[in-house]
């Protein structure tokens, strides 16, 4: 295969992926951002009333099905798919829906049902805490963003046009990274 069809094969390959992950990077943009201007993360916390020396050992085996029965025995119906488990604490997940959190304070259980608001929510895919299915996704798509990045720097170096742009813009960019990262 010579260096011109491979390069147009390396673009459209470029072009498709980048098409297939851009709803994951808007998210992240778009919630990232927000973050960090301080836009609207809330969450409503209401206090789930337990029964009488209600008591979940973190360190069991056991531990979802107790959240489990715990909770139906608290009259609370809810649904998750797995437990963030911090050894004194707990979280139902995913976090970007309606979550359980239990801590243990002064050797009492407390559980809290904790609802977020969209940004919230969407922050908390943004961070990986979102459904299984979609963490994959999220795993799928970093790996294709190496590809994509390394696919693209590739093309601009096979090019004679775009070589020495891609060779200036890549060691510009890594060196102002670089910078920032050890005195920002």
């Amino acid at each position: 295969m010579d260096n011109l069809k491979f390069r147009k094969i390396l673009i459209l390959f470029h072009l498709l992926v980048a098409g297939f992950m851009a709803p994951a990077f808007i998210l992240v943009a778009i919630t990232g951002g927000l973050h960090m201007v301080g836009g609207g993360e809330k969450q409503d916390i209401q206090t789930i009333i337990l029964t009488e020396n209600a008591s979940l050992d973190f360190s069991s085996k056991t531990i979802e099905d107790d959240v489990r029965a715990l909770l139906e025995s608290a009259g609370v119906n809810h649904d998750f798919e797995y437990l963030k488990n911090r050894g004194s604490s707990a979280q139902t997940r995913p976090t970007s829906r309606p979550y359980v959190s239990f801590k243990i304070s002064n050797k009492e259980l407390i559980a809290e049902m904790v609802t977020p608001n969209f940004q919230k929510a969407m922050m908390e895919i943004h961070k990986g805490h979102g459904p299984k299915i979609l963490r994959s996704y999220h795993k799928l798509v970093a790996l294709l963003l190496f590809a994509v990045v390394f696919g693209g720097i590739l093309v601009g170096l096979m090019s004679n046009v775009y070589r020495k742009k891609t060779i200036v813009t890549l060691f510009s960019g890594s060196l102002i990274y670089i910078l920032l990262i050890m005195f920002g």
